[in-house]
């Protein structure tokens, strides 16, 4: 979510605003989704090349480890797939066009910030190295991240402007000014601090002549979120004179927020200041706009989940995943990020939305290739509930059941209509999925990427995924990779094994010193490819069909539960 303009307007006035904070010793409630952007774009990495996953993961083991050093115990909680209503899609299709546009900037030698397609999952695997508490929602995380900081009379850290709004006991720090990188120490205790900005609500309202804070969720839904886009809220701000106060602001952009804010601190509560919304509508709309309004207000009411039950007992409860009554395995694989969001809008949605990458926007997009791994990803989901089967989804009773993924044509987006592959009897039924043998799971696993297991059996464990993606991309004739694509592939998938020689405990490892010069000399070439290298189009779209094979024979092999390892992404 995200309020247009709100979070440059209170920035402007920090010093009103915001007071300076020595966080340390406490718990702390981390905005996962923010944080991960925030150290993609904020940490001088290299986007174009489809990753840089090693140096990013480094950034988010610093980040953590400052944390510790000064005693501060973070909790992260990640966004999951869409809600039921999907009343984001508006706002989602129109950040992927944006992307688009980002990613042929980058593409073209240009600038942009497009977050690499594994970065999510990279993450994750950070966060399970580290130990980190983390928990993945079942939709939008905004609502359970205040409820869990109020709980436990703790701030909350992200950079997303709806936490202005809502209620939280103990503020909300912004990421752009949480200094992680420059620990302080208390002069004469040795205790170390990270210096920060909190955002006071109490600060905004006192600003705006003492106005009640409960005003605050309408001039949210007024202003336009992530949730909601009423033409008809035009015909209002139109018609209404909203005062701007005496407060200069830059340019037209702060108009509609001080202007609002301006104009609703007159109001003693939000019943009164909505009927007076209404006055400026015509009769025939205002029972509809009073009931949207109302329903986009509740998003910054408590929420029902109590995140702490999950910390505390491993138990997630959340009543808009129970009444769907999908099976409990998947609820709680969900919970522990052991299946992406994509696979939660896939289920409740029957609808995707696939991440373009720094690729050739003149050929068709990337995850073409990785179609057939999707449709079989979409035929185990089929029969998931009984609930599901009442949405009014596209298919005709006569046609196999069809899903829609939101995919990039061109420099555009297109919604295109995909059937599931019909699977037998033994993998139609989504609860009894996890009690199928290892055998039986690793060979539809396997006959997906079309590849034999006598082929995996001298591979090690750790690398068997990332060889079967190889095989399955090599097959395809959409990828036109040749051998020296694989055998960059092969030598970068060699990272990870000589990181572990390198820093492993055990001296005596007589390939110590081969493995350091290998490791040396990749990072000296990884180096030389830095500054200005013009991107060789057709090549780096090569690398993001092989990722788009990774990604979804990830995802396939989390919904298999692991048939094979799930490979390090972190090197």
């Amino acid at each position: 979510m995200g309020i247009r303009g709100l979070m440059s307007f209170v920035e402007d006035h920090s010093n009103e605003f915001f007071t300076d904070l020595k966080v340390r010793d406490t718990k702390i409630v981390i905005d996962g989704y923010a944080l991960f952007h925030r150290l993609c774009f904020n940490s001088n990495l290299e986007l174009r090349y489809g990753g840089d996953y090693d140096s990013f993961a480094d950034v988010v083991q610093k980040f953590f480890e400052s944390l510790f050093a000064c005693n501060i115990c973070p909790y992260v909680v990640l966004d999951g797939g869409c809600d039921i209503s999907d009343k984001k899609l508006k706002t989602l299709k129109d950040r992927a066009r944006e992307k688009i546009q980002m990613a042929h900037s980058l593409s073209v030698g240009g600038g942009g910030y497009v977050c690499p397609l594994l970065i999510r999952e990279v993450f994750i695997q950070v966060l399970i190295k580290l130990q980190v508490c983390f928990v993945q929602c079942f939709s939008e995380a905004d609502r359970d991240i205040m409820t869990l900081a109020n709980h436990w009379n703790c701030p909350v850290l992200s950079s997303d402007s709806d936490f202005c709004i809502f209620d939280l006991k103990t503020g909300f720090c912004p990421l752009n000014s949480f200094q992680w990188r420059n620990v302080s120490t208390i002069k004469g205790t040795g205790d170390c601090y990270i210096p920060a900005k909190c955002f006071s609500i109490d600060a905004l309202c006192r600003h705006f002549s003492n106005m009640n804070k409960a005003l605050l969720p309408l001039f949210a839904v007024l202003c336009g979120n992530d949730h909601i886009n009423l033409p008809i809220m035009d015909t209002f701000l139109s018609k209404v004179r909203l005062p701007l106060g005496a407060t200069s602001s830059k340019g037209r952009r702060h108009h509609r927020v001080l202007g609002l804010l301006n104009w609703l601190s007159h109001f003693a509560n939000p019943t009164e200041a909505l009927d007076n919304v209404l006055k400026y509508l015509p009769k025939k709309d205002r029972e509809n706009v009073k009931e949207i309004l109302c329903c986009s207000m509740e998003e910054y009411q408590q929420s029902q989940v109590k995140l702490q039950d999950f910390f505390q007992y491993g138990t997630y409860a959340c009543p808009a995943a129970l009444n769907l009554d999908l099976p409990e395995w998947v609820l709680v694989a969900l919970a522990k990020g052991q299946l992406s969001p994509f696979i939660s809008d896939a289920l409740v949605l029957r609808r995707t939305i696939l991440h373009t990458q720094v690729e050739n926007m003149q050929q068709p997009n990337a995850h073409r290739i990785s179609l057939p791994i999707r449709q079989i990803i979409y035929g185990l989901l089929l029969n998931a509930s009984p609930h599901l089967e009442n949405v009014s989804w596209n298919a005709l009773p006569s046609q196999p059941p069809a899903f829609s993924e939101v995919e990039r044509i061109n420099k555009n987006i297109k919604t295109s209509i995909v059937n599931a592959v019909e699977l037998p009897k033994d993998y139609s039924d989504l609860s009894k999925l996890t009690e199928l043998s290892l055998a039986k799971r690793q060979i539809l696993l396997l006959e997906t990427l079309k590849v034999k297991q006598t082929i995996l059996e001298p591979i090690p464990s750790s690398l068997k995924l990332l060889v079967s993606v190889s095989c399955y991309w090599l097959q395809h004739t959409e990828a036109k990779a040749k051998l020296h694509h694989l055998q960059a592939l092969l030598l970068g998938m060699l990272m990870g094994p000589l990181h572990v020689i390198i820093n492993s405990p055990d001296k005596e490892d007589l390939r110590e010193d081969g493995a350091r010069m290998l490791y040396e000399e990749f990072q000296r070439v990884k180096e030389q490819t830095r500054p200005g290298t013009r991107l060789d189009l057709d090549t780096a779209h090569i690398f993001c069909q092989w990722q788009c094979c990774l990604q979804m024979g990830m995802y396939l092999n989390q919904l298999l539960s692991a048939p094979l390892p799930e490979p390090d992404l972190t090197r």
